[in-house]
């Protein structure tokens, strides 16, 4: 990473989501009160799967993967967020900032691919239910499941890679919380419209596609529900509708920050905020609320270290 000065940045200084301290504190209030309450409800969403024999189904299989992935992503950003409201100034090493943007990533990505999964879990379950069990035995399950983190490492080593070629002399001011590809692009010492394009088309791009993927997905199995008269039609629509919700939460903001040129909105460190700290932490919020049988099993593990 050498130029021709023989200068080299070890470090970037990240400049936080606000300067105004009064904003900084409500901040690290909302932050730490969504960490401390609402994380836990990832375990729990994990833990009820796991020791509940009636929660066997390939869905929860998948939903309780992606929990451990919104609270794996949840580890990424929001500790160092609040770690850095105690100090003035905010410093990520170099070797740093490229391991949070690997994870942020490969896990971001991973939890894209998972929804991926879970629509076509859906699609088989609702639109073809004689072949269901047939389609969706355990060993499809566990090989569907590996797709998704070895999709996400391959899109993540390719972020990294492009990164790593660039030389970085300086200034070294990051103008955002976190390390992320478009501000860190914009601190190269060197022409990167190509290396720009290329990040557009393998994340924006990929995100974009994997919405329009999951939308026409999702159309076409509520339309098929919508036509029903079975008994499980209610159940099928609130399925569905949870997870729209979360694919709109997850990718509109991706497709923000990673479908466009490379430069500086208003609105970026508000998105990647929403993005990277608070979209993870509602995800147990939003299934356990609309999933009656993850309700229930809730209770009954409630009720049960109670007794």
């Amino acid at each position: 990473m050498e130029t021709e000065n023989n200068t080299v940045v070890t470090e970037f200084i990240l400049v936080g989501l606000t300067q105004s301290q009064s904003i900084q504190l409500l901040v690290f209030v909302l932050v730490l009160i969504f960490y401390l309450i609402i994380l836990p409800g990832n375990f729990l969403i994990i833990l009820t799967i796991r020791s509940d024999p009636g929660l066997t189904a390939p869905l929860y299989f998948f939903l309780g993967n992606l929990a451990f992935l919104d609270a794996s992503y949840s580890f990424i950003v929001a500790p160092r967020m609040l770690a850095d409201f105690f100090s003035e100034k905010k410093v990520i090493s170099y070797n740093g900032c490229i391991t949070q943007l690997f994870f942020l990533h490969f896990l971001g990505a991973g939890e894209g691919f998972l929804l991926v999964v879970m629509a076509f879990d859906r699609y088989i379950a609702i639109c073809r239910p004689l072949y269901y069990s047939t389609v969706m035995n355990p060993r499809a399950c566990h090989v569907l499941l590996l797709a998704p983190w070895i999709g996400g490492f391959v899109h993540s080593i390719i972020q990294v890679a492009l990164i790593l070629r660039l030389p970085f002399c300086g200034p070294n001011l990051l103008d955002n919380f976190l390390c992320d590809v478009p501000q860190v692009i914009k601190l190269a010492c060197t022409d990167t419209f190509v290396v720009e394009l290329l990040m557009v088309f393998n994340s924006g791009l990929l995100t974009l596609l994997c919405l329009l993927g999951l939308l026409v997905s999702y159309a076409v199995i509520l339309c098929r529900v919508r036509g029903s008269s079975s008994e499980g039609k209610s159940k099928a629509m609130s399925t569905c509708t949870t997870h729209i919700i979360v694919i709109f939460l997850m990718f509109g903001p991706g497709i923000f920050i990673y479908s466009r040129p490379f430069r500086a909105l208003p609105a970026d460190k508000v998105v990647s905020f929403c993005h990277t700290v608070i979209f993870p932490l509602l995800n147990p919020v939003i299934y356990t609320l609309r999933n009656q049988e993850i309700k229930a099993s809730v209770r009954k593990l409630f009720y049960q270290h109670l007794a």
